[in-house]
């Protein structure tokens, strides 16, 4: 196995992320104020290096600044002044967008400003001839950046109070990562079976649908030009990955596991197993709990294949996101 893969876990390496700066607590708004957001200034800070940008104030706008928003159709808004119409910022915002793309494909993940008019990624306001919100779009950088690079995870910091989406999100930015970093050590169907590997048991928790396509990609390395074969990976990897797993799915993830232990333990520690992994699939604990269980025995019981496997930890424990999932 390759400990490279490994190594943004062990080293203190921080994974570099983008980020709209008002969420670091820059005064860039319209109004000169910011939007800190201490669970990203004071936690994941910690394990991402952030690269700021303000798409608004990087086109010349000042601070403080007339607002914009959206205006005209949903699906190719134009972004405008709010008092002043004529005055528009559309194609400014997308050219911007276009030329910050390359630089952001370095990046492993984004989290972007929700409700903005230029960083907004999802159900931003769009107003119509009248001034009345008419419908929901996306901000014209946020968009742009996104079809640009459509594979790297993007977030909303909104999002990121739900438990379920936070752990998802920052999941996929160390998948995302792991598999940049296998592309500079020379991608080869040799590494990119193992690459498949260890993140088998974290795959099926997210969708067998998915979890059988890749398994089936992954047989025809050696055999299909290995850039092609990468590529379709990483499109069916990341979307299979976006859809959080369930308490079902992860479920059936941890009593696979369990299944490598039934030689190795007694038949009180295995009853013990089962009724914790029971009970996180009712709810009544976190996921922690059954994870940390399977740890505890696989130490004692050690397994090749399982102790290999990113699934039991995806992300650094100090972040704790399976504490409230």
């Amino acid at each position: 196995m390759d400990s490279k893969l490994d190594a943004v876990h062990t080293s203190g390496l921080r994974i570099r992320v983008g980020i709209s700066s008002c969420l670091l607590g820059k005064s860039v708004r319209y109004d000169s104020g910011h939007k800190q957001n201490r669970y990203i200034t004071q936690i994941l800070c910690r394990f991402f290096e952030f690269v700021p940008t303000c798409p608004e104030v990087a086109i010349g706008l000042g601070v403080p600044r007339p607002p914009i928003r959206l205006r005209g159709d949903a699906e190719n808004p134009r972004a405008v002044g709010v008092t002043d119409s004529t005055f528009d910022v559309t194609d400014k915002l997308d050219d911007y967008a276009r030329s910050w793309g390359k630089t952001a494909r370095a990046f492993s993940g984004y989290i972007l400003k929700r409700g903005s008019p230029s960083c907004g990624m999802e159900r931003v306001k769009v107003f119509d001839s009248k001034g009345m919100p008419s419908s929901h779009g996306a901000g014209i950088f946020a968009k742009r950046l996104m079809q640009q690079i459509p594979l790297m995870p993007v977030e909303e910091e909104g999002r990121l109070t739900d438990p379920v989406l936070r752990e998802n999100f920052i999941t996929r930015v160390y998948v995302y990562h792991r598999w940049q970093r296998m592309q500079l050590l020379n991608l080869n169907a040799g590494r990119l079976v193992e690459f498949h590997t260890r993140h088998k048991m974290l795959i099926r928790a997210h969708g067998e649908v998915g979890y059988q396509r890749l398994g089936r990609l992954v047989a025809e390395a050696g055999t299909r030009d290995i850039q092609d074969l990468a590529q379709e990976y990483l499109h069916v990897l990341m979307k299979t990955i976006k859809r959080p797993a369930t308490r079902k799915q992860h479920s059936n993830v941890l009593s696979h596991l369990a299944g490598y232990l039934k030689r190795d333990i007694d038949a009180g520690d295995k009853a013990e197993l089962v009724r914790v992994i029971d009970d996180y699939r009712l709810g009544r604990v976190p996921l922690v709990v059954p994870i940390t269980m399977l740890k505890h025995h696989f130490r004692r019981c050690p397994d090749p294949y399982v102790g290999h496997q990113f699934y039991l930890q995806p992300h650094p424990e100090e972040l704790q996101l399976r504490n409230f999932i």
